[in-house]
């Protein structure tokens, strides 16, 4: 007997049934587009410009949204395109633009089908006028006066300086660090944490917008208050400088008033530009009253050098430095 599959109805269906369902997934896969991006984004928002010179705008904007994303940005001005940013950008410089002129911008988002946004509303901008350009520093301050205000503090006042363009500051150095600054429009200045007796030698500046600083003005010494019971001060006094040529040298002459100790004074330190440069020892019997020496170097002209002495005490110890006093090699 011979053997007979028989298939049932149902096998038939289930069959045809998988056909059909791969037969659309295919088609669905291979055969058929996607849905076109039509729709714009939506226009940017809080659009801001701002001058950042008076060649330059500085435009901002608020992100803007869209029904799959915003791939950048286009900024226009007086309506024609000038900038194009990517969409994670939403701030741009425009440059060349003319002094004193006004300009309106306005932004539009860009989606990845070319899909343009309506223009943000338009903002406007007036560059300002140029700068003048500032090729000169100040001129020096002029008589630095001042007094100490009790054993911590002091003030000072000046006569102004002038600028091609104008003077935005005033720094007061204590020796060569500046301690303090003050508005351009201000020309006195008061100083405070100072110690008590104690010898400060102060200059004054004058600085514009380019940051070009004049030349110091007069330097001036002012001595806080001791405090109670504390010892004389040691420290030389009257310090004056000066140099001259000396063939391809310069001699810088030193002299000052020796101070009182009760004894003779063996030696002083010289102290240039912070630095200990020497140690005067005279080879026979210590001056009386006032003190000179002379030293030789060899750098060029308009070198600036700031110096101060301190005596050794008849103890051995060395005493309080004196005012600073700063001499230019040539001036």
């Amino acid at each position: 007997m011979e053997g007979k599959t028989v298939r049932s109805p149902h096998t038939h269906a289930a069959l045809a049934c998988s056909a059909a369902l791969l037969l659309a997934a295919f088609t669905t896969a291979c055969g058929s587009e996607a849905e076109a991006d039509t729709r714009k984004p939506t226009a940017p928002h809080g659009v801001t410009a701002q001058a950042s010179s008076a060649t330059s705008a500085h435009v901002m904007w608020e992100a803007a949204t869209d029904d799959t994303a915003v791939t950048g940005y286009d900024v226009y001005r007086q309506g024609k395109k000038v900038k194009s940013v990517p969409a994670n950008r939403v701030m741009i410089d425009v440059d060349g633009l003319t002094a004193s002129t006004a300009y309106t911008f306005t932004v539009r988002a860009r989606d990845a089908a070319g899909n343009l946004s309506a223009p943000s509303a338009a903002v406007s901008v007036t560059t300002p006028a140029p700068t003048p350009a500032d090729h000169e520093a100040p001129t020096r301050p002029v008589k630095l006066r001042g007094k100490a205000d009790g054993s911590r503090a002091a003030t000072l006042s000046w006569g102004g300086s002038t600028d091609d363009v104008g003077v935005t500051a005033y720094d007061i150095y204590q020796e060569d660090s500046r301690i303090h600054s003050v508005p351009g429009t201000q020309t006195t200045a008061r100083l405070t944490g100072l110690r008590p007796g104690t010898v400060y030698t102060f200059t004054v500046r004058a600085r514009d917008a380019a940051d070009t600083s004049s030349p110091d003005s007069n330097s001036l010494d002012v001595t806080t208050a001791s405090t109670p019971g504390a010892p004389a001060s040691t420290a030389p006094t009257d310090l004056r400088i000066t140099s001259e040529a000396d063939g391809k040298e310069y001699a810088v002459d030193l002299d000052w008033k020796q101070p009182e100790t009760g004894g003779k004074i063996p030696a002083y330190q010289l102290y240039m530009n912070g630095r200990l440069t020497t140690t005067i020892v005279w080879g026979g019997e210590p001056p009386a009253g006032r003190a000179h020496y002379r030293l030789t170097v060899t750098d060029p002209r308009g070198t600036r050098y700031s110096m101060k002495i301190r005596a050794k005490l008849p103890d051995g110890k060395w005493g309080d430095f004196s005012a600073v006093r700063t001499v230019v090699l040539g001036d």
